[in-house]
């Protein structure tokens, strides 16, 4: 069963786990394409951060961050964080993030498609994961949005503080 099949999360298997950990750390590194990156984000339950190797896309300037399995761990978490977490690609950036309305993820799911990820092809991404054949019309795309977390990457903006006079 491919992630196309279902738009539940399912935990991947243990070799899979172990993967993304290693590729979360070459990330960290900066020793992957520069699209994939370390995500660091507060656990939901734990508090403590968990970091994960995801790959960004770039549309019109901006860079979003997009789950292929749905919802993952990593997309509850950022969105129990308020959409706080960092970024590391050799250094470490503080970002906000704001998730993308259904029927604006076309574009980017499209964009997504068009790079290469670390273990994957833009094809076999497009057929394993969106279950869409490579360079899919806007249509298709649209019509499985809503399976897939799109999240804009902001720059951290501090915590204002109270001015009293």
């Amino acid at each position: 069963m491919s992630y196309a099949d279902d738009a539940v999360y399912r935990r991947p298997h243990w070799f899979r786990r172990q993967v993304n950990r290693a590729a979360a750390a070459l990330a960290g590194m900066g020793l992957t394409p520069d699209n994939t990156v370390r995500l660091e984000v507060r656990g939901r339950r734990t508090g403590r951060v968990r970091a994960f190797a995801v790959t960004t896309a770039t549309w019109r300037g901006d860079r979003y961050l997009v789950s292929l399995a749905g919802e993952s761990d990593w997309v509850r978490n950022l969105r129990a964080a308020g959409g706080r977490a960092v970024i590391t690609h050799g250094s470490r950036i503080p970002v906000r993030t704001e998730e993308i309305p259904t029927p604006e993820r076309a574009p980017v799911l499209g964009a997504y498609l068009e790079k290469r990820a670390l273990t994957k092809s833009p094809t076999s991404e497009a057929r394993d994961y969106f279950g869409v054949q490579p360079h899919p019309p806007r249509e298709e795309l649209e019509r499985i949005a809503g399976r897939y977390p799109v999240f804009k990457i902001l720059p951290d903006q501090p915590q204002q503080e109270a001015h009293h006079g």
